[in-house]
């Protein structure tokens, strides 16, 4: 079996975390989400797998490499071009296009393939999905999930008869017009026969143009509804709530990095906290480099990351602060993600850090954030609250 990893969409949902990262190297206890998805599918002995990439390639091709540090294979396909100029200009191919592409070039779907979106957690037990797969006779599988029927316009519908085909599959219906609330997961197993429906040298979709092709042709086309965690990384609202799962070990197989140092608080390495008067409530991990000064008051469940810097007084309650963060003195943030200049509130409302005045968190290796003294922060206290 060999597996395929769809990263080559922009993420726009989950911005400002896409502005610099492709969605799959968006961070959960500080490891990218793909890896996960590495891990998972090696832990079941596939070993050869292809990702399609196209915005922020480099990011993923620099992390992951050939993937020798997981003991797998991993090969790329760029879908894009470079300028005479020499610039480099992404263009995603649709999730079935960009399959289709490699098909051409070097043939790699020459057995059963599960194909996988590269922004969701998953514990999917990949072995009793293939038996079900190969026990129907299946071409393609979906694996779904059921989801609340006000969630169904987020996602693409399956349609089964009594027996689990799929006779109709509806991307991202509204509610009204929605005919089931069984939604696929961005899970499934192809035989390599379904490459060959997809169109060469175009644009193609699996879930608003391939499923659909399958289902009117009437080819073996199942539906599985397992019992597993997904965890999908839709919005920054999504991922707020993730990260609040995991950091209540709420999500089996993750546990929490660091040295456990105090009952639900973890450090990494050559941090640095000042006891007075501070007081940090877990789940709570604080990552190596990061400086907590006198008088601060963290809430879990929250992560800081490496290289941080909590100056005296501030408050962080319930949020996520990404590598790097300074949280000037005296600031509150309350239920927010934090990354570079932008930060988020867990309703998914972002504000760039020159929209808040005086500023309230800064980038933690830029010495001239250091300046603001205690004085000031006293006469400018200010809580930035959900």
């Amino acid at each position: 079996m060999k597996a395929m990893i769809l990263a080559a969409g922009k993420g726009t949902r989950v911005r400002p975390l896409t502005y610099d990262l492709p969605k799959p190297m968006i961070p959960i206890l500080g490891k990218p989400v793909m890896a996960y998805l590495i891990e998972h599918l090696h832990k079941y002995g596939v070993t050869e797998i292809m990702v399609n990439v196209s915005y922020l390639h480099e990011k993923i091709e620099e992390y992951f490499g050939e993937g020798h540090q997981f003991n797998v294979q991993i090969g790329y396909s760029f879908e894009g071009y470079t300028t005479d100029s020499g610039e480099v200009v992404p263009q995603p191919l649709g999730s079935a296009g960009g399959m289709k592409k490699i098909q051409e070039f070097g043939g790699f779907f020459d057995d059963t393939t599960i194909v996988l979106c590269g922004d969701a957690l998953i514990d999917l037990d990949i072995k009793s999905a293939l038996f079900e797969h190969r026990r129907k006779g299946a071409l393609a599988s979906v694996i779904t999930k059921e989801v609340p029927w006000e969630k169904v316009s987020s996602y693409g519908v399956v349609v089964t008869d009594a027996d689990g085909r799929i006779t109709e599959f509806q991307e991202k219906p509204s509610q009204k017009d929605a005919k089931s609330n069984f939604v696929s997961t961005g899970i499934y197993i192809f035989e390599p026969e379904v490459i060959d429906l997809i169109p060469s040298g175009q644009t193609f979709d699996i879930g608003s143009e391939l499923f659909p092709l399958l289902a009117e042709k009437g080819l073996p086309f199942y539906a599985q509804t397992r019992n597993y965690n997904w965890i999908d990384i839709g919005s920054v609202s999504d991922y707020w709530e993730t990260c609040q799962s995991v950091l209540m070990g709420e999500v089996a197989n993750l546990h929490m990095p660091g040295i456990q140092i105090n009952d639900g608080l973890w450090v990494g390495l050559n941090t640095s906290i000042d006891w007075d008067g501070t007081r940090i409530d877990g789940p709570v991990y604080i990552g190596s480099g990061t400086r907590i000064e006198a008088g601060v008051h963290i809430v879990g469940p929250s992560w800081i990351g490496h290289g941080s810097h909590i100056c005296a007084g501030a408050e962080v309650v319930r949020s996520v602060l990404f590598e790097y963060t300074r949280v000037l003195p005296n600031v509150a943030l309350h239920e927010m993600i934090v990354f570079k200049d932008y930060s988020v509130d867990r309703a998914g409302v972002m504000k760039h850090v020159s929209d808040t005045d005086p500023d309230s968190w800064a980038n933690a290796r830029d010495r001239r954030s250091r300046r603001r003294t205690q004085k000031d922060a006293e006469l400018t206290k200010k809580r930035i609250s959900a």
